[in-house]
């Protein structure tokens, strides 16, 4: 069996792993860290949870401390560009950057949106080896004048499918624009669409290609269930499923923003602490919830697909997709959160009718069917719509009639009825003119 040792890395590198604990790499990283170390392109392939971000980073680190910058301090130049969809995948990968790099000299610093970006600025004026960035960030700070690119020998894009999902190719193709042409280029994705691969061939030169596991395959170890259950009857089930189940960890996931909201007010009425993590929520307060959540009293996590990727927690042991995903692809995200580094997990659905097509899709990019769970709880009975009774006749208000005797069906005007009263008034007045001088 391969050990870390067996890589070729640079003892102080395998010091900071030995010091985390690991002794053998996953299949991704055995594979891929020795091309990388030799300065190879590649493109790899591999679902969430399997040690990516060890597969490009011991090796990166490894080249840059071979050749370490000429310029200290301030003058320092990116070496290492890392592209991430999301502020909580860049914070991650800065954390391992730091961690396995903790006994060489090498900066990291992190760019990404919803925050200042007067403490990057500082950092990036500080001088920077490692750069790991979200691409709306970076052009904004490029386009300022704060970020050079021109000295990169190596770019990473992470989630390179997620990025093209969120929209992001554009600005991926402005930022390569600014990289020099001789470059080491690694692309890593948990599936491999047709948009990746013509990517892959105008991007990457003569790439060793790394693919450990069936092409959008969820983990092996993840036992998967559906309830099929209509959609308004879903809270109610939420919360009984949650007060049977002993977990760890649990990961809710919703479709909207709102409705993430929506979940967490009924878990709380209902006695259950929860909390919510999509992008209309600051930095600082995702933070906060992530750090509630890995800590030793988690709260059930409530969550758009923001979270379905970058967020690197051990110990969730149940998935809840409380909505179906419309892309079958987030599916496979989603439950990777967990059964991570060898764990088991549960990954249980619930399926309104109006979600059967996106169900099937999912069987179909699995290639498995999920088993129907049956134990559903007693449902409340639902309230009756409120239905008016009709007036009693002899209590009708009588209708007036037309000037040819007829009742007058029309409806009065606005104005009509605004002066009604004034004209009864007058009506009133003259009646009583009448009866004084007879």
């Amino acid at each position: 069996m391969t050990q870390f040792s067996d890589l070729g890395l640079a003892e102080h590198l395998l010091r900071a792993v030995r010091d985390e604990g690991y002794q053998t790499p996953t299949p991704i990283q055995a594979q891929a860290i020795g091309p990388v170390c030799e300065g190879r392109d590649l493109l790899g392939c591999a679902q969430t949870g399997t040690g990516k971000t060890a597969a490009f980073a011991l090796p990166l680190l490894d080249r840059l401390s071979r050749q370490p910058s000429q310029v200290n301090g301030r003058g320092r130049k990116i070496r290492v560009l890392v592209l991430a969809p999301t502020r909580e995948l860049t914070n991650q990968i800065g954390e391992s950057f730091n961690t396995y790099g903790r006994h060489a000299r090498v900066r990291c610093a992190l760019v990404y949106g919803g925050v200042s970006q007067n403490p990057q600025v500082r950092a990036l004026n500080q001088g920077v080896d490692i750069l790991v960035a979200t691409p709306g960030r970076l052009l904004d700070l490029m386009n300022q004048g704060y970020i050079d690119l021109s000295k990169v020998e190596s770019l990473v894009l992470d989630e390179a499918d997620q990025m093209l999902d969120m929209g992001f190719i554009h600005d991926l193709r402005r930022i390569v624009a600014k990289v020099p042409a001789t470059r080491q280029t690694l692309l890593f994705s948990a599936t491999m669409p047709p948009e990746i691969r013509r990517l892959s061939e105008s991007w990457l030169r003569d790439p060793v290609t790394v693919q450990v596991a069936a092409e959008s395959a969820p983990a092996e170890r993840i036992s998967q269930s559906v309830y099929f259950v209509e959609q308004g009857r879903k809270p109610h089930l939420l919360v009984h499923w949650l007060q049977r189940v002993r977990s760890t960890r649990t990961l809710v996931f919703t479709r909207t923003k709102h409705g993430a909201d929506k979940v967490v007010r009924h878990l709380a009425k209902a006695g259950i602490r929860a909390e919510a993590i999509h992008g209309n929520k600051s930095q600082s307060a995702r933070e906060r919830v992530l750090r509630m959540f890995k800590s030793q009293h988690p709260p059930v996590l409530v969550a758009t697909d923001v979270a379905s990727r970058g967020l690197d927690i051990d110990d969730v042991s149940h998935v809840v997709n409380f909505d179906i995903p419309v892309v079958a692809e987030a599916y496979v995200h989603r439950i990777g959160r967990t059964a991570r580094a060898g764990a088991s997990g549960v990954a249980i659905s619930f399926c309104d009718r109006g979600e059967r097509a996106q169900l099937k899709a999912i069987e179909r990019l699995t290639r498995q069917s999920l088993r129907v769970e049956t134990d559903q709880p007693d449902y409340p009975a639902r309230p009756e719509p409120a239905i008016r009774s009709p007036e009693p006749v002899e209590h009708r208000a009588a209708k007036p009639a037309s000037r040819h005797g007829k009742p007058d069906n029309r409806r009065p005007s606005a104005a009509t009825a605004k002066s009604e009263p004034a004209a009864r008034r007058r009506s009133k007045r003259r009646r009583l003119q009448i009866s004084q001088r007879a």
